[in-house]
C-alpha cells in the first residue's frame, strides 16, 4: 500500500435482527498486500469494534486476519459472518461449504440462504471461583444477582470468555460494569472479555439475552459476538441443563442506541451427549462502504 492508494473497507452488519441493528464490522478483500501494522492502523481509522483483512489461502478458501483499533485477535465471530455473508452475497463462494484460514488454524464455514455459519471448538471449562468477589464488583453487583445454581465460567471454544449468569432481565440492564477491572481481570484470566446473560429475553422462543463488555481488546460494550454466542450455548446446555442443539442469543438490547442482534448456535453431540461442535451464524447486511 503506498501513501496515495485508497482502501475500500465494505461495512456489513453481521447478527442482525429481522435486518434490524446488528453489529456492524469492516471488511477489506484483497489485503494479501497489506502488512499487519497497515492493517492495524487501517483497523483503527475505520474505528469499528473488528476489521476483518480476507487475503488468498493454500488451506482454506479464504485467509481472515482480525484487528481491533488496538490489536490483532484470533478470532472474531461478527467480522467472520459480515465477510462471509459478504463472499456469498458478491458470488465469490460457490457452495454451501467454505473454510476460513486464521492465525490459530482452519475452521469450517456454512453457508445457507441468507446466514453464514463458523466452527468453533468442543468447549473447554476453566472455575474461576477465587475471583468471584473481584469479577462482581467489576459488574456493580453482589451474590444475589446472580442466577441460582449457576456458576460463573471461563469457557473456551477458541477464544476464552467469562460467562456470567444473572437472575433477571433487569439485573442485566443495570450493569454498572468498572471497565478497568474488567480489563484488569480479563489480564489476569486472558479474556476476550465478559458475557454476562440471563435467561430471559425480548422476543419470545430465545434463550437468552446477553451483554458483552471486552475493554482489554477497546471495546466498551458490543452488539453482536458470535465466538460468545457460542460459549454461552455451551455453557447452557452443560452449566444449566437445557437439553438441546440449537439455541437462539440475543444481544445488544441495553446498548445506547439499541442495537438488537441474533446469532444462533448449533451443538452436535458424540454419543455421550459430549458437545463435539459449534456453529455460530447469522445474517449480515451491507452498508455503504468507506473508503480509508
Amino acid at each position: 500500500m503506498n501513501a496515495l492508494e485508497q482502501i475500500e473497507v465494505q461495512i456489513i452488519k453481521a447478527f442482525v435482527d429481522n435486518d434490524q441493528g446488528g453489529n456492524a464490522a469492516g471488511v477489506v478483500l484483497n489485503a494479501d498486500r497489506l502488512t499487519s501494522e497497515q492493517k492495524l492502523a487501517i483497523a483503527g481509522k475505520v474505528g469499528l469494534s473488528e476489521t476483518a483483512f480476507v487475503s488468498k489461502s493454500i488451506i482454506a478458501d479464504f485467509k481472515l486476519d482480525f484487528f481491533t483499533p488496538s490489536r490483532q485477535i484470533a478470532h472474531c465471530g461478527h467480522a467472520t459472518i459480515a465477510t462471509f455473508s459478504y463472499l456469498s452475497q458478491q458470488g465469490l463462494i460457490k457452495n454451501k461449504l467454505s473454510s476460513k484460514e486464521t492465525i490459530d488454524g482452519r475452521r469450517e464455514i456454512l453457508i445457507q440462504g441468507d446466514l453464514a455459519f463458523m466452527e468453533q471448538r468442543a468447549p473447554a471449562y476453566q472455575d474461576v471461583e477465587k475471583q468471584k468477589q473481584r469479577i462482581l464488583r467489576s459488574l456493580g453487583i453482589g451474590d444475589n444477582a446472580i442466577l441460582a445454581g449457576a456458576p460463573i465460567s471461563l469457557v473456551n471454544t477458541g477464544n476464552s470468555f467469562l460467562i456470567v449468569p444473572v437472575k433477571n432481565a433487569q439485573v442485566l440492564k443495570d450493569l454498572k460494569p468498572d471497565l478497568s477491572l474488567i480489563h484488569e481481570i480479563s489480564e489476569e484470566l486472558d479474556l476476550v472479555g465478559y458475557y454476562v446473560f440471563c435467561t430471559e429475553t425480548s422476543n419470545a422462543g430465545r434463550d437468552a439475552s446477553t451483554r458483552m463488555f471486552a475493554p482489554r481488546y477497546g471495546i466498551a460494550e458490543e452488539a453482536g459476538t458470535g465466538m460468545a454466542a457460542g460459549p454461552l450455548a455451551c455453557y447452557l446446555h452443560d452449566k444449566i441443563g437445557i437439553k438441546k442443539n440449537q439455541f437462539l442469543i440475543e444481544q445488544g438490547w441495553y446498548m445506547v442506541p439499541e442495537s438488537p442482534s441474533l446469532i444462533i448456535v448449533d451443538l452436535t453431540f458424540d454419543n455421550n451427549d459430549e458437545i463435539k461442535s459449534v456453529m455460530a451464524g447469522g445474517k449480515g447486511l451491507s452498508m455503504q462502504p468507506i473508503f480509508i
